[in-house]
């Protein structure tokens, strides 16, 4: 059995741990009472635990997922009820911050969502690489009923998933996406039974971990530069894991990467 650390601070009505195996870093939002929602306490907290996360020697992958049932239904919206503006114009802030964390980190991470993503949590999981879901998922941000002029970094990564005219229907309408929706429009990757989530989960984690290391990082890096039309040296292979992938092909055995 792997050794496993786990990080917990409690932050006010909810929690976020931080599971650490040899190769996989799992992220959990607990506050189900809230359907998961994030206060700003919260979002600063799931900011640091992300850079931890990507900051591990060791994993490769990172899962990003709520408590059964669900994912997260964004900001705490009662919180904002006591705020000023300016106190809320820094949360949201906050809330940028915390979603680009997962945007930068160097490894793959998936969004596995049981339940509601909504608002700045839908937008959450579309900063992860890839989202596995349930019948249960149901995304959406519904921003027009709220008076929230939704930022461009948030309009940008709906668009880049499922283009400009669906993602201004999206926020026109305030309309939630079904889950089976979400799979055609390509907003989950894959939808599976809520009782195999986790295995599923787990196990595309692992198919991913089998890939070089230096793969990884360098196609989340392009992806990146692709979306912002950014350009920049590049190099086709590694010089390490190309040849031992080479080999492993040809000897028709998993590769054995020392990244």
């Amino acid at each position: 059995m792997p050794v496993m650390r786990v990080h917990i601070k409690r932050v006010p009505d909810g929690k976020i741990t931080l599971q650490e195996t040899s190769k996989i870093a799992i992220i959990t939002i607990n506050r189900p009472a809230a359907r998961n929602a994030l206060t700003a306490n919260m979002w600063g907290e799931l900011a640091r635990l992300g850079r931890l996360a990507g900051q591990s020697s060791k994993a490769k992958v990172i899962l990003l997922r709520g408590t059964p049932g669900q994912f997260t239904a964004g900001a705490d919206i009662k919180e904002f009820c006591e705020m000023s503006i300016e106190e809320a114009e820094h949360a949201f802030q906050q809330m940028e911050e915390a979603i680009r964390v997962f945007e930068n980190v160097p490894m793959p991470v998936v969004a596995v969502v049981d339940g509601p993503a909504m608002g700045a949590g839908f937008i959450l999981s579309l900063a992860c690489d890839m989202r596995v879901g349930t019948a249960n998922a149901r995304m959406g941000i519904p921003v027009g009923k709220l008076g929230i002029t939704i930022g461009l970094s948030f309009l940008q990564r709906i668009i880049r998933l499922i283009g400009p005219s669906r993602a201004t229907e999206l926020i026109y309408t305030g309309k939630v996406i079904e889950a089976q929706e979400a799979l055609r429009i390509g907003l989950l990757n894959q939808l599976l039974p809520s009782e195999d989530l986790d295995k599923a989960a787990l196990s595309l984690a692992g198919t991913i971990m089998e890939q070089s290391g230096a793969v990884l990082r360098a196609v989340k890096k392009a992806a990146q530069l692709s979306q912002w039309k950014q350009e920049g040296p590049w190099s086709f292979v590694d010089p390490v894991d190309f040849p031992e992938g080479c080999l492993a092909f040809a000897e028709k055995r998993k590769p054995r990467f020392s990244t």
